[in-house]
């Protein structure tokens, strides 16, 4: 243990009762867990087989996993348990399928199995609502996840809503029993259960797993609390690691409190602080400390660090949007040179995935590899697909994927059994989808409406590729649309009007870039100046979307091809990772607070959110926002964030608050002239 500090040893040789390891961001909590499990089994004689140590993902379980490995070699640790909650849980109902009413062979229903079991049953007339579905799902989750039987659930209803979403969650229930299945709340919620009635069965359990470690504590919902608390039982023989301070996920069911039940539940429970950070400088800390006093406390703490104090934290203040994710495109960029870093040194977070759209955009036109994480690419969306396949034909009339992706999108009633036959005779005559509609020898392999609907759209494309090179491109994309009644046709297939309208926003955003870049001078073949180019519409079309396009980027990138890219997500993706330099986009009110949460007053998850997100950075930080945003095509000025104000101001470097000195200037240009030196030399 010569590599732990004084808190991490106490909190490892800790056993005399229930222990709670308060673990600030940063604070070596993995260490922790892993060499308590060594020493149960190598200094304290207790058995592999009567560990379990349990968290929340998959990767973190692996990741425990593989330490724990390196410390216990061979015998030793036969039968130790680490997995996710939910793997536990599992393997509870696997052995006691027979006390809960199951047969062996019962299955699992992952969340879309359990929304389209939901959808039968809601089902009636005509077609449901998406965000309808979503609702009940979501609220079916959170009475599992609370312990809420639906006798329960439909005795609390207190409309006729309420009342017939708890007879729909009992249908549910009947349902997954019928089918001999579970869902993935069923994994905790069924094992919670029998515990709770039968105690033979928990007796059992409790001499299977004599000591019980919990990672990230405060992520647990009711049910896990429950669980946690039969396992033990009165011997109490846990240790739960955790942090109030990174409780981002109320959403889901977590409750930060379960941390103060455990005074409650176990009077001697004995708290050890883990304090000391060991991947922040000191002004970061102070911020993050100085942020989250805000937030009430049971449990106080305040991080520290060896690191030095470091660089002050960066606030720039951009004219809107677009120069924002301008500005952090540039930075990454200077950095980068300044400190001779990697790509993949930086990150940038934010509150909501549509914020990606933008610095997807800019980082691209800067030729800056990055990757999206938790959140869906903007070229990845379905109606920016659609688009960019249109497109993508009229450039190049052989492109068959294009071809198929729009051919029926919106619907023209050319089915399946057409587009067959023209693959066919496609292939034959070694010719592209397209050019073969135009061929005489189609009318002899397709009927007459089928060739006659094929034709009449081809005719119509023809017709919009002629409009694209002999008219201005941005006008007959436009008008193409508008033909087709492209945004008639997400209203059609959305689940709402305004999930519709967002999708719209995307398509015209799109439009806009490509106009942008078509505006743009284009850069001769050493990048060295710009020159003026003689190119016609299809060629500058061409050129534009060669530039914009991102065909399922996050599907295809192999892992090793994220080593050195800068890393974009939102700041519920970004728990648990670490970056040398941080940008903290879009520091406003309505995005950082979100505006949902300040309507339903809980600032306190979205301190914590500016909490994590601080913490992830190591060496610099630098947050950003915009004096103004487009809302629905409308400009609106912004307002800065609550929570720029509770960070300590002698160590936040202010930019864009008013108009620059000569002076500052001057010392901007020069530091410019002296990284571009320092490159050369």
């Amino acid at each position: 243990m010569a590599s732990l500090n004084a808190r991490q040893r106490e909190a490892v040789k800790y056993i005399d009762g229930p222990c709670l390891v308060l673990a600030g961001a940063g604070s070596g909590k993995t260490s922790v867990i892993t060499q308590k499990i060594a020493w149960l089994i190598s200094d304290c004689g207790l058995s592999a087989r009567h560990i379990a140590a349990v968290t929340f993902t998959n990767k973190a379980a692996r990741e425990m996993k593989e330490r724990v490995g390196k410390l216990v070699k061979g015998k030793a640790a036969h039968g130790l348990t680490v997995s996710t909650f939910h793997n536990l849980g599992l393997n509870i109902i696997r052995r006691e399928y027979r006390h809960l009413g199951y047969k062996s062979n019962f299955t699992i229903f992952d969340a879309e199995d359990a929304r389209s079991l939901i959808k039968e049953i809601m089902l009636k007339d005509g077609d449901l609502s998406t965000d309808l579905l979503d609702s009940v799902a979501n609220q079916i989750s959170n009475w599992k996840s609370a312990m809420t039987s639906p006798e329960d659930a439909l005795a609390q209803a207190q409309s006729p809503g309420e009342q017939t979403w708890a007879l729909v969650y009992e249908r549910y229930n009947q349902a997954l029993r019928a089918y001999n299945a579970v869902d993935f709340d069923d994994l905790i919620g069924l094992p919670t259960q029998l515990f709770q009635n039968n105690t033979e069965v928990l007796q059992k359990w409790q001499q299977r797993i004599r000591y019980l470690l919990v990672d990230e504590y405060q992520d647990t919902n009711t049910s896990q609390y429950i669980l946690v608390k039969l396992l033990v039982g009165a011997k109490a023989a846990l240790t739960v690691v955790g942090d109030d301070d990174q409780s981002i996920y109320a959403w889901r069911g977590a409750r930060p409190e379960n941390l103060s039940l455990l005074r409650q539940d176990f009077p001697s429970l004995h708290v050890i602080k883990l304090e000391q950070n060991y991947r922040s400088t000191a002004r970061i800390l102070k911020a993050a400390n100085q942020l989250i006093s805000n937030n009430p406390h049971e449990f106080e703490k305040s991080l520290w660090s060896e690191l030095g104090i470091g660089e002050p934290l960066a606030l720039l203040r951009c004219k809107n949007e677009e120069v924002e994710a301008e500005r952090v495109a540039t930075e990454i960029l200077t950095q980068r040179i300044r400190r001779n870093a990697k790509f993949r040194d930086f990150a940038v977070l934010y509150r909501g995935n549509h914020q990606a759209r933008l610095l997807e955009m800019k980082l691209q036109h800067h030729q800056i590899p990055y990757n999206i994480s938790g959140g869906t690419s903007f070229f990845s969306r379905t109606e920016v697909k659609d688009v960019m396949a249109y497109l993508r034909i009229v450039v190049n009339p052989d492109d068959d994927n294009a071809f198929l992706r729009i051919v029926n999108t919106p619907r023209r009633q050319i089915g399946t059994g057409t587009l067959e036959a023209l693959s066919r005779y496609a292939t034959e005559r070694e010719i592209s989808l397209l050019n073969a509609c135009d061929e005489v020898g189609l009318q002899s392999v397709l009927p007459k409406n089928g060739l006659e609907r094929l034709r009449k759209f081809v005719s119509w494309l023809h017709a919009v590729r002629t409009n694209c090179h002999d008219n201005e491109p941005i006008a007959a994309i436009r008008e193409m649309l508008s033909d087709m009644d492209y945004e008639g046709w997400l209203h059609q297939n959305a689940s709402a009007a305004s999930v519709a309208e967002r999708r719209w926003e995307n398509v015209n955003f799109l439009v806009d870039s490509i106009n942008n870049s078509l505006k743009r001078k284009q850069e001769n073949e050493f990048g060295d100046e710009f020159v003026e180019e003689e190119l016609d519409n299809e060629e500058q079309l061409k050129r534009a979307l060669s530039k914009l396009l991102l065909q399922d980027l996050l599907e295809r990138q192999e892992e090793e091809d994220l080593t050195d890219r800068v890393q974009l997500m939102t700041l519920h993706a970004s728990k648990g990772l670490e970056f040398p330099f941080v940008f903290l986009v879009g520091m406003e009110e309505n995005l950082l607070p979100h505006r949902s949460s300040i309507e339903e007053d809980n600032i306190e998850e979205e301190r914590r959110l500016a909490y994590v997100g601080i913490t992830r950075a190591q060496r610099k930080l630098t947050m950003t926002l915009a004096a103004s945003r487009k809302q629905f095509g409308e400009k609106i000025e912004t307002e800065a964030s609550r929570f720029i104000e509770e960070l300590p101001q002698e160590d936040v470097e202010r930019e864009g608050f008013s108009e620059a000195s000569k002076e500052q200037i001057a010392q901007k240009g020069e530091e410019t002239i002296t990284t571009l030196m320092n490159l050369f030399d």
